[in-house]
């Protein structure tokens, strides 16, 4: 018999950990596990065709950039009630898959917003004795944690995981570089290299500056700095195309729209990106853990602004590791205007790109390393 994995995501703002837990489940199938990927967030399209059992939870997002709360699909603030009815389809989906494996996607490193769930689901995991349970984390850590938070997030490792898979190459970044009690971690870690989608057939160059920003909720100022930087007469030459990303507020698509030129095509989203990538002239993205997945494995031209509001760290801290290594142009989003956003664009586009030896088959490392632990 197949062994049996659960995978918990949960994503409330952008849709990043739900795309890269996507992909790992996806290498889990295609290695003989029996998966069943549990979601949280939002209902969205990249679950609607999986080959394996998807299940979502009544779904509940963040109400605000900063994080500090929590409503469900309405925008309605989420009470005991919603909260518990989540904790009960957990716990029941957990009782009646009895996995042999389970995979919490960031918890207890981040995700703390729902550990009213969380908590007793590792627990109630944990104490069967017979579930490898593991965390799932990306490669770099947000910084300023409060006081304690590292402390208790090593205990609760400690007691209740059997795993800690981090999500990317220790060339590039280690978990010990943004979590300072990795060396107190009991359980074994394992960097399993990026997860990042398959490397996509070589197209033709084009004259294509791909501008992303993830979902959209918080990508405004970079693609109307983007459409300003378009009209600049020495990129003239190339034709901009902005995907807003499905949630990115209509006012702001409005607006931006309104604003571009010839040169600019405004879309919903791109599909198969990692291809359209391998032939552009230029990515213009944030720095989130897909997209940066996205642009190496195409080996494009890169200009990174990590998002960085509400003290964020992680985007900032891939994208300087990026830009060392010569393999992206960096514009802070401080200092995020049209005329800076062209000068970065036109220096990228100058410079060779970057040799840079990573590992980015994270989601068949995945794969490997459960394998081997589960015996």
């Amino acid at each position: 018999m197949s062994a049996r994995v659960l995978f918990y995501v949960q994503h409330l703002l952008g849709m990043g950990h739900l795309y890269r837990a996507r992909r790992i489940c996806d290498a889990l199938h295609e290695a003989g596990f029996a998966v069943t990927l549990v979601s949280g967030g939002e209902p969205v399209a990249a679950l609607a065709n999986t080959p394996y059992r998807a299940l979502q939870l009544p779904p509940i997002k963040a109400s605000s950039s900063d994080f500090s709360g929590l409503a469900d699909a309405d925008g309605h603030p989420v009470d005991e009630a919603y909260k518990a009815a989540r904790r009960n389809a957990l716990l029941a989906a957990a009782s009646d898959i009895a996995p042999d494996i389970a995979i919490i996607e960031a918890y207890p490193f981040g995700r703390r917003q729902v550990r009213f769930e969380l908590a007793p689901f590792v627990e109630m995991l944990s104490a069967t004795g017979r579930t490898l349970v593991c965390c799932s984390v990306r490669d770099i850590l947000q910084a300023g944690r409060k006081p304690g938070r590292d402390r208790e997030t090593v205990d609760i490792l400690n007691r209740h995981f059997d795993a800690v898979l981090v999500h990317g190459d220790e060339r590039l970044a280690r978990l010990a570089d943004t979590f300072p009690l990795a060396g107190e971690i009991a359980p074994p870690v394992f960097h399993t290299g990026i997860v990042a989608p398959p490397r996509p057939d070589a197209i033709a160059p084009t004259n294509e500056v791909l501008v992303t920003a993830g979902g959209g909720a918080v990508g405004a100022a970079l693609l109307q700095a983007a459409a300003e930087a378009a009209r600049d007469p020495r990129l003239a030459r190339l034709r901009f195309i902005l995907a807003t990303g499905p949630n990115m507020p209509t006012p702001d698509r409005e607006r931006i729209a309104a604003s571009a030129g010839d040169n600019v095509a405004i879309v919903p989203f791109i599909d198969a990106l990692a291809t359209r990538l391998s032939g552009c002239a230029l990515s213009i993205s944030q720095a989130g853990y897909n997209t940066v997945a996205d642009i190496l494995v195409a080996g494009c031209p890169a200009v990174l602004i990590p998002f960085a509001a509400g003290g964020e760290t992680e985007q900032t801290v891939r994208a300087e590791a990026l830009q060392a290594a010569g393999r992206a142009a960096v514009v802070r989003e401080t200092a995020l205007d049209g005329a800076s956003l062209a000068q970065a664009a036109l220096d990228a586009i100058a410079a060779p790109v970057g040799k840079i030896d990573l590992s980015l088959d994270g989601a068949s490392a995945t794969a490997r390393i459960l394998a081997k632990l589960r015996g």
